[in-house]
């Protein structure tokens, strides 16, 4: 979606840091920090913590997980209460100064479009040379060399979740963290398999991206962290 910026009225006064703009917050030494204000709940935290939506040409509200279309940034936290809260407030149109539209199904097309970039970001991580696909191959990967983490679908069988846990605790590994939010069939369609239900993150430059991806997915399905797993 191709958005435009919203129709603010021209200023010379400084940014007033008012909830859902894109003025970066400022530190005791005067130095930007990357936090923005969330619109619902009108408390401030790392853009890691929310998403940015922006206004489109018609007026739609649509989610910028990239952070990069143009327009005036409208955050929210990155729930779906949180989004729940902006819609029943009314928030968006306040924030965007404008009348706006909240497409039907805000909330299903955020989690897809977190579930894609989550996906995306594997596949990255596979080109890279950094991804291990299989649970031998990973329990290989575990004896060698130092790992990052490992990523286990959500429909994985208590068979093998239950022997992934074993080998880590066998190798004293129990603080690896191993993280969940795809299925195997969503996991499979971004790795090129018709099904992957464990993977391992070798230690390298895609380790933070992934789970940063994972925690943002994590936080919207009201998941402690992207492993908070329930055996």
């Amino acid at each position: 979606m191709t958005a435009a910026p919203a129709n603010d009225p021209p200023s010379d006064k400084p940014p007033s840091g008012r909830p859902g703009d894109d003025t970066p917050s400022r530190g005791k030494s005067g130095k930007e920090m990357s936090e923005r204000r969330c619109i619902a709940t009108g408390e401030s935290q790392p853009k890691a913590g929310l998403i940015r939506f922006v206004v489109g040409p018609d007026g739609t509200i649509g989610p910028d997980l990239a952070e990069k279309l143009p327009g005036r940034g409208i955050w929210v936290t990155g729930t779906r209460e949180a989004l729940d809260q902006a819609i029943v407030k009314k928030a968006f149109a306040r924030a965007a100064k404008q009348q706006v539209t909240v497409p039907e199904g805000l909330a299903d097309l955020v989690k897809r479009l977190l579930e894609a970039r989550a996906a995306e970001t594997l596949g990255l991580a596979r080109r890279s040379g950094e991804l291990i696909m299989g649970l031998e191959r990973a329990f290989e990967t575990l004896d060698r060399e130092p790992v990052a983490l490992m990523i286990e679908a959500e429909d994985a069988g208590r068979d093998g979740a239950r022997r992934l846990r074993a080998k880590l605790k066998a190798a004293d590994l129990n603080d690896l963290p191993v993280i969940r939010g795809l299925s195997s069939a969503q996991m499979g369609l971004a790795l090129g398999r018709s099904n992957v239900v464990h993977a391992a993150l070798k230690m390298g430059r895609m380790q933070e991206k992934v789970l940063a991806d994972f925690a943002r997915l994590a936080a919207w399905n009201d998941q402690t962290d992207p492993g908070d797993v329930k055996e």
